[in-house]
């Protein structure tokens, strides 16, 4: 649902000029440094991107659904690490406290997340605990007005800048799924609270992830998100549709910088006496990369129109999420091809957005629990 076209128009206007201008030029600083400039961090704070889904009466822009992937759609055409930055205060590390978080919390932390005050990280995953979520380890136990936690999480992202962390702990070890797990918010500093060395990846420089690691971290039971033990997974899971119509954007944004990048080398680029773009087999994986981002793209705006208007969109939304970030792993493959040589080394785009796409496919959910999500609800509905 858009609310406001003019509106939109302006903003989505404005951001597609500041990745242009400002964030694709400063790319390769971003992964010989792998950080993000703090002039860059500053411009994202005050055009508000901090707060692009965090509700106005908490200082954000309280974008829809619809318009959430269409901002996505602009700033996947550039480092992932620059969205990456933003991301966690655009979702998961914010949306279990909109969603699920008491009055008092809400106030609190929302303002500052929205004005980039804050950056926050969303701590599920663990060293066993990954697609299988509510296997999870950590513990929270009650001590008088507090909890005191203890575990390891893993792959966490913006872990090391993060000011607050969204934690997913067991506060029933009698409960061994999802039921026995509460959501808490973690402010830096905390005795007990450290971070693991910054992990090396295959790509996305400039996006940092790292271990959390809790030893009797006493926290405030008033930091137990809603106030209500044993709902923190369900807090979990109700942003995942979300993240998943994200990612899937994101993936569509990056295959349309790389399709056009390659375009433009394939019409530059000539062999046997005229431009490659007019060989009918590089022709045809344009074609086809073209093809696959327009459907991606439509799954998508589907998908989040359908969100917005209050429907169940689990399995959409899956469906966005597997066929989108397969697709930009292919449109990244064949765009390798098409430039040849010149697209295994980092001079050109392509090499460094052939390793950072990868990851679309695994994280929000790898693809096949998209699979395994979108054949349950298959045969639920069914056999319903």
């Amino acid at each position: 649902m858009i609310r406001d076209p003019e509106t939109l128009t302006l903003l989505l206007d404005s951001i597609r000029q500041f990745v242009d201008q400002e964030l694709i030029p400063r790319e390769n600083e971003v992964a010989e440094t792998d950080a993000i400039p703090e002039d860059i961090v500053q411009q994202m704070r005050d055009m508000g991107l901090f707060g692009l889904t965090i509700p106005e009466e908490y200082g954000g822009l309280g974008v829809t659904m619809e318009e959430e992937v269409n901002i996505a759609f602009e700033l996947g055409r550039t480092s992932p690490a620059f969205r990456s930055y933003i991301g966690t205060n655009n979702g998961i590390g914010s949306i279990g406290i909109l969603i699920d978080g008491t009055a008092e919390q809400k106030a609190h932390f929302l303002p500052k997340l929205a004005s980039g005050e804050l950056l926050s990280s969303f701590c599920l995953t663990e060293p066993d605990a990954g697609s299988d979520a509510a296997s999870l380890k950590t513990t929270a136990v009650r001590d008088g007005d507090s909890y005191i936690l203890n575990g390891t999480k893993r792959f966490i992202t913006n872990a090391p800048e993060a000011g607050i962390f969204t934690v997913m702990a067991r506060t029933n070890p009698e409960i061994k799924g999802a039921g026995g797990i509460s959501a808490f918010v973690v402010e830096r500093g905390t005795p007990g609270l450290t971070l693991g060395k910054p992990d090396h990846k295959m790509g996305q420089k400039g996006a940092h992830t790292c271990d959390v690691i809790f030893d009797n971290v006493r926290v405030p039971a008033t930091q137990l998100i809603g106030g209500v033990e044993g709902v923190g997974f369900k807090t979990a899971m109700k942003v995942l549709d979300k993240g998943r119509l994200h990612i899937a954007a994101l993936s569509v944004g990056a295959a349309d910088r790389m399709l056009n990048d390659t375009l433009r080398y394939a019409t530059e680029r000539k062999q046997f006496g005229k431009p490659i773009a007019e060989f009918q087999l590089i022709q045809a994986m344009l074609a086809d990369s073209k093809a696959e981002i327009y459907a991606a793209r439509c799954m998508v705006l589907d998908a989040a129109r359908r969100r917005d208007e209050g429907q169940n969109v689990s399995t959409e939304a899956s469906c966005s999420k597997m066929f989108a970030t397969e697709m930009c792993g292919r449109v990244a493959d064949r765009c390798v091809q098409i430039h040849g040589g010149a697209g295994y080394v980092s001079e050109y785009s392509i090499e460094r957005f052939y390793r950072d796409v990868r990851l679309f496919r695994i994280y929000e959910g790898t693809t096949q629990i998209q699979q395994v999500v979108i054949a349950r609800n298959m045969i639920k509905e069914f056999q319903a």
